[in-house]
């Protein structure tokens, strides 16, 4: 018998009539469906009449599930893997699997469709020519600020109740930095807002979102004018006596180095 394959298939992100006709086709063809979370991938089918077989493949199992179902597909079976929503692997299970195949040198076929990386990027209606997805951001602050110095735009996903602490972070670095935080993507609460790090820091400090959450931030301004040089009269004026913040800021207007990155740049050596 060859050998057969598996197949990802992104899910909805929210909006169900997201789902595309090729993944549910594969998702009717397929032997097994591999999923997050039976219940919700159970959902879906049942809205598209799909009589599928069912089996959990999440992160407290991956590792055995994996070799089981590269089995299965050694003889010849079909392996449809879904997350509970989005393209798995990215940021959900799945990567021990697409790891298995490959090793098996089982064929993997990767289906288009919905993405709430891609919907936030777009959405934020900021530069999309250069950008990373960081997963999660990070919940030290140093990490954080060391995302913020990236030149591209940044997206991550964020829990609700760290929205307004990882902001806050962000503002200190830059406070003018734009921002979109996207929330609860193609769902009937869907909501993009859009400002500056302090703004937004503010408005969900006072408030924090609720639902989903993807935050989409701006890239570090290049660096205008010479670093090394601009460093070494910000260095001249501390040392004369002068308080570091206020002489960054008049060192940053006379050689157009952000004050920023000179601050960072001095309190780094």
């Amino acid at each position: 018998m060859s050998a057969g394959r598996l197949v990802v298939c992104p899910t909805p992100i929210g909006n169900l009539e997201d789902v595309t006709l090729r993944v549910l086709s594969a998702l009717r063809e397929a032997d097994v469906v591999a999923c997050e979370d039976t219940r919700r991938t159970r959902v879906l089918l049942d809205r598209y009449g799909v009589d599928a077989k069912l089996v959990s493949y999440h992160e407290h199992n991956e590792r055995g599930r994996a070799m089981e179902l590269v089995d299965r597909m050694r003889e010849g079976a079909t392996v449809a893997l879904v997350s509970d929503a989005g393209m798995p692997l990215v940021s959900d299970p799945g990567y021990v699997l697409v790891q298995a195949c490959v090793a098996a040198g089982l064929a993997v076929e990767v289906l288009p469709g919905p993405s709430a990386v891609l919907s936030a990027l777009v959405a934020s209606a900021l530069p999309a020519d250069r950008w990373r997805f960081v997963g999660f951001l990070p919940r030290k602050a140093g990490e954080l600020r060391e995302l913020a110095s990236a030149q591209e735009t940044t997206v991550a996903f964020e829990s609700p109740g760290r929205v307004a602490a990882s902001l806050k972070v962000l503002a200190e670095v830059d406070p003018e930095r734009p921002v979109a935080v996207c929330r609860e993507l193609t769902k009937v609460h869907e909501e993009i807002a859009r400002g500056t790090a302090a703004e937004l820091a503010a408005r969900y400090g006072e408030a924090p979102p609720k639902g989903e959450v993807v935050v989409v931030f701006a890239g570090a301004p290049e660096e205008e004018g010479d670093l090394e040089a601009a460093v070494e009269a910000l260095r001249a004026l501390v040392d004369a006596g002068a308080k570091a913040r206020p002489a960054a800021g008049v060192v940053a207007q006379l050689t157009g180095v952000s004050a920023n990155a000179l601050y960072r740049a001095l309190t780094a050596r």
